[in-house]
This record gives C-alpha cells, sequence and structure tokens, in this order.
C-alpha cells in the first residue's frame, strides 16, 4: 500500500476511506471492500493483551438536593455492568466473529467473578485471565436524567510484579503462539509492563503476526515494530512534546519514525481519525 494520510468518510454514498498521498493520488477503500475484509476475520484468532475493567453504571433519578453537602441525592432504580477496557475491545472483537482470547488480570473479587462471567457470555475466552491480589478495577458512573453526575474509579495501578507478571507473561505467550493478530490494550493500570511489552512485542514479531497498539503515556515509546499505533492526538503531543499540525504534510510522518511503527491512526474526536504510515 502507498505511504500517506488516510481520513476517515462517515458519508453513506462515499468510499468508507480515502489514502491521501500529497501531491500524488487518492486511494479509496470501499465499502465492499470492507465487508469483505470482516468476514475474513470471521476466521482469525485474535490475542487481545491489556486492561480489562468492569463498568458498573448505577441510573436513578434526581428529586431534591442533600441537606448534608450541595450535592445531588440520586436514588437509584437501576444498576447496570458492561465490560470495559481490554475486556470491551475483546468484546467487539468476538461480536466480529473472531476468536478472542484476552490476556488479562481480574481481582478474586465479585467485580472479578462478574466480569469473567459476562465474558463468557460474550463469546469470549477465559483461559487467560490471571486472578491476582488486587481489587478488578471498577469504575462506576453515576447517572440521572441522561447525564453522568460523578465517575468513581476503584483500581489498583501499580505494576504487576513476581509470580502475577509470570502468570500473565505465561498466559500471553500461549495466547501469541496460537494468534492470527495481537491487540495490546494500555489504559496504564498495570497490566502491560515495560517486560511484558517487550516479551510479547518479540514473539509477535517473530510470528509476523500483525500488532495493533492502543497506547498511554506512560509506555508510550515501548512499542517500537508495530503494525497500527492508536493514540488520542492530546496523547500523541503530550508524548512528543509539542503541538501536532495536521495542516503540516511533515508533523506525522515524522511522529511515525520517531515511534518506530508501520502506521499511526490517530483518532480526533468528532473530526473522526486519521491514518499515516
Amino acid at each position: 500500500m502507498s505511504k500517506g494520510c488516510a481520513e476517515h468518510d462517515r458519508s453513506v454514498d462515499r468510499p468508507f476511506a480515502r489514502l491521501y498521498v500529497p501531491g500524488t493520488m487518492t486511494i479509496s477503500l470501499s465499502r465492499a471492500r470492507l465487508v469483505a475484509l470482516l468476514e475474513r476475520a470471521k476466521s482469525k484468532r485474535i490475542a487481545v493483551i491489556g486492561d480489562a475493567m468492569l463498568d458498573v453504571y448505577l441510573v436513578g433519578d434526581v428529586e431534591r438536593i442533600s441537606p448534608e453537602a450541595p450535592v445531588p441525592v440520586v436514588r437509584v432504580r437501576e444498576r447496570k455492568h458492561a465490560l470495559g477496557g481490554a475486556a470491551n475491545v475483546a468484546q467487539n472483537v468476538a461480536a466480529i466473529g473472531a476468536t478472542c482470547d484476552l490476556v488479562a488480570a481480574v481481582g478474586g473479587d465479585t467485580e472479578g467473578h462478574i466480569l469473567r462471567s459476562m465474558m463468557v457470555g460474550s463469546g469470549l475466552l477465559d483461559e487467560s485471565l490471571t486472578t491476582v491480589a488486587r481489587c478488578t478495577t471498577r469504575k462506576t458512573r453515576i447517572m440521572a436524567r441522561a447525564q453522568q453526575l460523578v465517575r468513581v474509579d476503584e483500581e489498583d495501578d501499580d505494576d504487576l510484579l513476581g509470580s502475577e507478571a509470570d502468570a500473565v507473561l505465561a498466559s500471553g505467550s500461549r495466547a501469541i503462539a496460537l494468534a492470527d493478530a495481537v491487540i495490546l490494550e494500555d489504559y496504564n493500570k498495570g497490566l502491560l509492563t515495560p517486560s511484558l511489552i517487550q516479551a510479547a512485542m518479540q514473539k509477535a514479531l517473530e510470528r509476523a503476526l500483525p500488532i495493533v497498539v492502543d497506547p498511554k503515556h506512560r509506555n508510550f515509546f515501548a512499542y517500537r515494530g508495530a503494525t497500527v499505533f492508536k493514540p488520542k492526538r492530546r496523547e500523541l503531543q503530550s508524548a512528543l512534546g509539542e503541538w501536532v499540525d495536521l495542516d503540516h504534510t511533515d508533523a506525522l510522518p515524522e511522529a511515525v519514525t520517531r515511534l518506530g511503527i508501520e502506521y499511526l491512526l490517530l483518532t480526533l474526536g468528532e473530526n473522526g481519525m486519521l491514518l499515516c504510515g
């Protein structure tokens, strides 16, 4: 494929994406091609390695202000759970029909049991989950009138060490050995340590597997050799220590070179995304 920058196109009547090569040509990805790629995905096995979370939603009504402090009192009517972090990515992989092996760590708590049960219910393999001596990462969102009032995070984001790290590494090695592609989902919650990243990248590169990385700031430059590297614009700017000028044709290719990756997929919020390589 020619190198350049591709901009996401959400129009129904236009190609799904266009690859813009400054000063030369435009290459389009049609919807028919996209459908064909999704069909091929159904025969693939994907290893997702990263920080799994349990998302909790407390949904209710606000009818008064607390007499204890000037905050709303939410009367909870419904409690919902959803897979979050790497577990959500794995769920999406399974939703397109691929076999997905999630390598992650959960606690031996109620939240860990709920997460594992939801994974199995979503058609995910749970054989690569490691139970560790810490709480399962949980993000609780309190909602009222279709608005989020507050989010409460319960987590331990220290790096996994010792036997727990060894167990995750062993699971990751087994998953990569059977995989057709690898996804590394880093939320800075302690699972993707520098040693695990290095080992996973090495094993995937030895097998010439596609490697997709969703990075965070802590280990941003640890993924040299990745096929697709998908940061947010703010994360890329923070890591590079400079403003990313999307109108400057050399800005993103220079970032690709500094990161040592094949393609940079930059997410731009409501403005879509940009692919450069």
